[in-house]
């Protein structure tokens, strides 16, 4: 009974945080931020920061891939465990048509991981920049209508926790 009610409740919050049918700077905003979170398009940045940069970002590059490699099998599995359907909602018809599960939130956990290990491994003026947008990224996540707040805190929590395991691994 305490889960449905703290379920209903999940629910309710992430409605008030919705965006995504109200047109305006915001949702643009928002919008903008819930793709910046993409696997393909972190894949395709990381490959070509592989491809050109120096030895340095190479090595930055390979192990930042395979820690989020690593992380989105980690979030598949528990999202095919839980199975929650994502809220009700017409924009993101990609997610939704790809991923119809929405906990935990990849796209939250993806951008915590990033943020952890830039922070570590980058330059200051990266470790910065991610993480300031990764809270967004999740926000944006519950602003458009994909997750609910829960799902966005519980890939946070992956997130964190798949970046510190990449930090004690690559020791």
């Amino acid at each position: 009974m305490r889960l449905r009610r703290w379920l209903e409740a999940d629910a309710r919050w992430s409605q008030r945080c919705r965006v995504a049918e109200r047109p305006g700077g915001l949702r643009s905003l928002a919008a903008v931020l819930a793709h910046s979170g993409d696997s393909w398009f972190w894949a395709a940045g990381l490959g070509l920061v592989w491809w050109w940069g120096d030895p340095a970002w190479k090595l930055w590059a390979g192990r930042t891939f395979l820690a989020v490699a690593a992380l989105a099998a980690v979030v598949l599995v528990v999202k095919f465990g839980v199975r929650r359907r994502r809220p009700e909602g017409e924009w993101g018809a990609i997610y939704r048509n790809t991923d119809p599960h929405s906990f935990p939130s990849g796209h939250a956990a993806r951008a915590i991981l990033l943020a952890v290990l830039a922070a570590a491994w980058g330059p200051p003026w990266l470790a910065i920049s991610l993480v300031v947008w990764a809270p967004l990224v999740g926000l944006s996540r519950v602003a458009m209508g994909l997750h609910y707040l829960s799902d966005v805190l519980a890939g946070a929590a992956l997130g964190l926790i798949a970046g510190s395991l990449a930090l004690i691994i690559a020791l």
